[in-house]
């Protein structure tokens, strides 16, 4: 794992607590902590890692950064107040030729027919999803974002955490994203704004009156996959309590340009602070 530099050591975490018992006149806050799985075949961690750095900079968020999907569990997430997570939800064991393995770009390499039917399998367990629900259910706050919607399609406990489930995306576009009328601390006095992403299709589950923000193609391209034809809106963030913790998904995210959009930064910036009760 790796982390950004508004950190604080552990000796003085340490110390904090060591003064309160030696008769300190208050004992140290400790500053929340957040650890963001990231990375897969189509988004690389770079990217995303310096996205969210600009965010947890700016609020003075320590951030850890790890892709080791696999050791997601209870004891991974017990350190930290808030859990991101922006990957989908395959790995792809066998191999794959690249991130978007175009024809022209397959026909050149000399070694295409090493993989000749690259498939994808699921990783997430319902352990994991588990583990995830049980730290939101304690208290945490759980922030999935763009293609972790994804992983609802294999795993129901996350799903039922997470809140929806992927349906598809056309390529990038430009597309509006706006608040709805739910007011909502996250959303409140913001207007819409434009960024050329992937513009995520999403199934919803729970109640509406937790929509925060939609999507909407003000040109009039639709979007149709498994003979659903979708139009050209869709949900594109939601925000509710969860147990004792709190949930938001936004769905914006595929590139740097889209999460450095002022009003998506705002908005990725109140959806830290909301996860953690900080407005």
């Amino acid at each position: 794992m790796s982390e950004n530099t508004g950190t604080i050591s552990r000796r003085a975490m340490i110390g904090g607590v060591a003064a309160g018992f030696a008769g300190a006149p208050a004992i140290a806050q400790v500053r929340p902590r957040a650890l963001a799985l990231v990375g897969d075949r189509y988004h690389n961690p770079d990217y995303i890692r310096v996205s969210l750095d600009k965010v947890f900079g700016q609020l003075g968020i320590a951030i850890d950064y790890t892709m080791d999907y696999g050791a997601l569990s209870a004891s991974l997430l017990k350190p930290y107040q808030l859990f991101l997570v922006l990957r989908d939800g395959m790995i792809w064991p066998g191999g794959y030729l690249g991130p978007d393995a175009y024809f022209d770009y397959e026909a050149n390499l000399e070694n295409a027919d090493d993989f000749p039917a690259p498939k994808p399998v699921t990783w997430m367990t319902e352990s994991q999803g588990q583990a995830i629900k049980d730290f939101v259910n304690a208290g945490g706050g759980f922030y999935p974002l763009h293609n972790s919607s994804h992983i609802s399609l294999s795993c129901k406990t996350y799903r039922d955490v997470m809140g929806g489930a992927y349906i598809g995306h056309p390529p990038l576009r430009p597309f509006e994203v706006h608040p709805t009328g739910n007011s909502h601390p996250i959303t409140r006095g913001l207007g819409p704004f434009v960024v050329n992403d992937e513009q995520h299709y999403v199934d919803y589950d729970k109640d509406p009156r937790n929509l925060i923000l939609e999507s909407e193609n003000r040109d009039g391209l639709t979007y149709e996959t498994g003979g659903r034809k979708l139009g050209t809106r869709s949900p594109a963030g939601w925000a509710y309590d969860y147990g004792k913790g709190r949930v938001v998904f936004t769905a914006v995210g595929h590139t740097i340009h889209a999460m450095w959009n002022p009003t998506y930064l705002e908005i990725q910036r109140r959806s830290v602070r909301w996860l953690l009760r900080q407005i």
